[in-house]
């Protein structure tokens, strides 16, 4: 069969394909019939004969987009891997990244069989490797469909994006090995569960419920890694926007509904559970696949902080490597001070998104909504760090540190020496002085910001910004941070 992808996704199945095959409400658990329901209807061409080997391989159509993918089957020895199934597999992911398709690998496996000995460790070593050399060159996406033990769990690890279902479970060593060798009583899914992996962890990039939802949201997310693009035209005007902020400037808020109406659709929202305060996103912004990095208020204040920006850095190094454009959208009001922080390395993990932001190649525009603040400015893709345009809503202020803060230092003596009567009026006074220092026009004026743009006009701004940068990507690996 030609595996050509058409014009655009609509000119086949779309996205929900899935959804539509979900009435009969079972999920198949051989590796066939979940590659099946994974293809396009009509698409999925086994790569692979039925002789016995516990793993298959496709190709087929994802909403249009060509890709590959390989399954284990349970129903062979817990879907454990050996040299042969360990072939299949390697091979999948080598003709994907021959063919420039993403690779998705449907994962339900104890792991190494163990009656192969060092055949099947040498046999998973070949997963390994082929996994990094096309790391950066095609998306890889895991889907935990069942347990996950072993070089099962770190194939997955190594890919970039996993999604793990409900049932899902991942572990380097089972319950039963960890009660022999430390004597500790864990189960299965509080050892290597959902939430483990979501909150905990961050191994887990989305978790789901069933399975046939699981497949789903690959779907989806193969078409966003792959750049498929929809219907692409310039977003008209988004009024909602212009209320998306609260009207005391001090009060905290979600950004997900901003994200929401910046965004064709709300997209797919990467390690929800882990270090909320920055949400990282994969949607359409007029039909163009885009990543966004978002400081999120709601949750401390928005301060970056060591999880936040490895977390951030992982995003942005993958988008950057796939060819994502990204969208990062700013408010921001430090990092997160602390004992707690510095002894955690917020210098070492802080450090991680800034290189990220200064060495990624993909076009990547910048929106300042409420504040941005001291080295946390810098960190979320400010102009010196090679931002390819910065705006700024009219409620913006960018400095070095928020003006109330500012005057406390820089005018210490001078409010200490005034009488209680008029120490109030001498610091609103200084601190109008401190913000007019500032500006959003000396800003442009000297180059840090592009312009400051309303809130409706955003969504067409930023898409003119990407598409007159154009394409570029870096050609590194997406190391697992």
């Amino acid at each position: 069969m030609s595996l050509e992808a058409p014009a655009s996704p609509e000119a086949t199945a779309s996205p929900d394909a899935t959804a539509s095959r979900e009435a009969t409400g079972v999920a198949p658990t051989d590796a066939v019939h979940r590659l099946e329901l994974f293809f396009d209807p009509g698409s999925c061409e086994l790569l692979t004969p039925d002789d016995g080997v516990g793993a298959r391989a496709a190709r087929g159509l994802v909403a249009g987009t060509p890709a590959y993918a390989f399954g284990t089957e349970p129903a062979r020895r817990g879907g454990a891997v050996g040299s042969a199934e360990c072939a299949v597999i390697a091979g999948a992911i080598d003709d994907a990244c021959d063919a420039g398709a993403p690779v998705i690998g449907l994962w339900h496996s104890g792991g190494a069989r163990l009656d192969e000995g060092v055949r099947s460790l040498e046999g998973v070593g070949s997963i390994f490797s082929a996994m990094v050399r096309a790391s950066g060159r095609v998306p890889q996406i895991s889907v935990i469909l069942g347990p996950a033990a072993g070089g099962a769990a770190y194939g997955a690890a190594l890919t970039d994006v996993v999604i793990q279902a409900d049932a899902g479970r991942m572990f380097v060593t089972g319950p039963d090995v960890i009660r022999q060798v430390t004597g500790e009583v864990v189960g299965m899914r509080d050892l290597g569960g959902p939430e483990v992996h979501d909150e905990r962890s961050g191994v887990a990039h989305v978790t789901t419920g069933s399975s046939l939802e699981a497949l789903s949201v690959a779907r989806e997310l193969t078409t966003l890694l792959a750049g498929t693009p929809g219907r692409t035209a310039e977003p008209g005007p988004r009024p909602a926007l212009r209320t998306a902020l609260p009207e005391r400037a001090v009060r905290a808020y979600d950004v997900g509904p901003l994200l929401d109406g910046l965004l064709d659709d709300p997209g797919v929202e990467l390690q929800p559970g882990r270090a909320p305060n920055l949400v990282t996103r994969l949607g359409r912004l007029g039909g163009r696949p885009v990543g966004v990095v978002a400081n999120n208020p709601i949750r401390l204040g928005g301060c970056l902080n060591a999880a936040a920006s490895e977390k951030g850095a992982r995003f942005v190094r993958m988008c950057d490597a796939l060819g994502i454009p990204l969208v990062v959208v700013v408010d921001v009001p430090g990092y997160l001070p602390g004992v707690a922080e510095e002894h955690t390395g917020v210098l070492r993990h802080g450090a991680k998104l800034l290189h990220a932001f200064a060495g990624a190649r993909v076009p990547r525009v910048t929106l300042v909504t409420r504040k941005a603040f001291g080295g946390a400015y810098l960190a979320m893709n400010a102009r010196s760090m090679g931002a390819t345009a910065v705006y700024a809503w009219p409620t913006a202020e960018v400095a070095v540190m928020g003006a109330e803060a500012a005057v406390d230092i820089l005018h210490r003596r001078k409010l200490a020496a005034a009488t209680d009567e008029d120490r109030p009026g001498l610091r609103a006074g200084l601190v109008a002085e401190q913000r007019d220092t500032g500006t959003l026009e000396r800003l442009a004026a000297h180059g840090v910001l592009d312009g400051v743009i309303e809130p409706e006009e955003t969504p067409a701004v930023l898409f003119r910004a990407l598409e007159q940068a154009g394409g570029g990507r870096s050609d590194q690996r997406n190391i697992p941070l």
